[in-house]
């Protein structure tokens, strides 16, 4: 029997575009990619006004005052004929009650910092130990809860728990304590300072607290077992699986801290302007706002010049943070 020889088959080729319908599937192309970039530039466009509007212009816009004599109630220093070069810088260096301001800011932001991020890096640790799922959530929202209340409503609870009569705080140190002259929070120089830290530092702690947690969830559990076969207990896994694991939560954690030298808000509710008894409170974040909307005519273009310094000053903090937290990783 005579085999059948296989026959090989060209391959199909399509017909060739013309000329014409090569370049109108080419136009349609450009078409379609064009409007669909266009579409991108849409939605990305509220975003990038309102950055403009509410983040690049004020900055700019401050950076021009800083250089400048403007004052907010007088119209005449709204030009450019109110330009002073470094005038404003010059005054500040000379003005006792900026670096009053700034030394008190230092002060709490030295304590605040490793505070906070030691309640955090404690609560996360102990959130992380419970195992199960709904008690955990539970907690975790609990520890969030204050920095999901606006500072000023959470300020205005505690200046009620710091009241010096009625206050929850003192009765709780006179009844429970046995303290007989309980501070007062408010109304000494003393403690002042340490009233605003410790509300401050309850107001914030849960937004660390969850970058902690979120950290320590990533860690591979794996290294825990096997340190825990070798028999290290929890203080070493600490130390040496946890803490190493959380390195880039701490960069991120401290640089966010560094914005507390322009504590505001905390001071203003507790004590108003005046910045506590005899300016024991009285931050550099605090003394800009009062020289730019209550003392005299309203200082705007000196207030600039000192925002300018005080942002210079924590841009050089979290590149310090930066650079010691990569020396020790290398």
């Amino acid at each position: 029997m005579t085999s059948i020889p296989d026959v090989e088959r060209a391959p199909v080729q399509k017909p060739a575009r013309s000329t014409s319908a090569e370049f109108w599937y080419q136009l349609r192309t450009l078409r379609s990619q064009k409007w669909g970039n266009l579409w991108g530039y849409v939605f990305v466009a509220p975003t990038l006004i309102l950055y403009f509007l509410f983040q690049a212009w004020p900055i700019l816009r401050g950076f021009y005052m800083a250089f400048s004599d403007y004052r907010w109630i007088v119209p005449s220093t709204h030009g450019w004929s109110s330009f002073n070069g470094f005038d404003n810088f010059v005054e500040m260096a000379q003005d006792e009650t900026f670096w009053k301001s700034l030394g008190i800011a230092f002060k709490f932001t030295i304590f605040y910092i490793p505070a906070t991020i030691a309640l955090a890096l404690f609560v996360a640790v102990m959130i992380s130990k419970v195992r199960n799922p709904a008690l955990a959530g539970a907690y975790r929202v609990i520890s969030y809860l204050p920095v999901i209340l606006p500072i000023s409503v959470s300020m205005v609870v505690w200046r009620s728990i710091y009241h010096n009569e009625f206050g929850y705080l003192n009765h709780f140190l006179e009844s429970v304590v046995g303290v007989e002259k309980p501070p007062n929070w408010l109304g000494s120089s003393q403690w002042a300072l340490w009233a605003v830290l410790i509300a401050t530092i309850w107001a914030s702690f849960g937004h660390q607290a969850l970058l902690f947690l979120i950290g320590i969830y990533n860690i591979n559990t794996e290294q825990y077992e096997a340190a825990a076969i070798d028999g290290a207990g929890g203080w070493t896994q600490f130390l040496y699986i946890t803490l190493p694991g959380l390195r880039p939560i701490f960069v991120i954690v401290l640089v966010l801290s560094a914005g507390v030298l322009g504590t505001t808000v905390e001071m203003m509710v507790l004590f108003d302007t005046s910045g506590g008894p005899a300016e024991s409170a009285l931050t550099t974040g605090l003394y800009i706002f009062r020289t730019a909307f209550e003392v005299g005519d309203m200082r705007m273009g000196y207030a600039a010049a000192m925002s300018l310094v005080l942002g210079v000053i924590s841009m050089v903090l979290s590149g310090i943070i930066f650079k010691l937290l990569r020396s020790e990783r290398a």
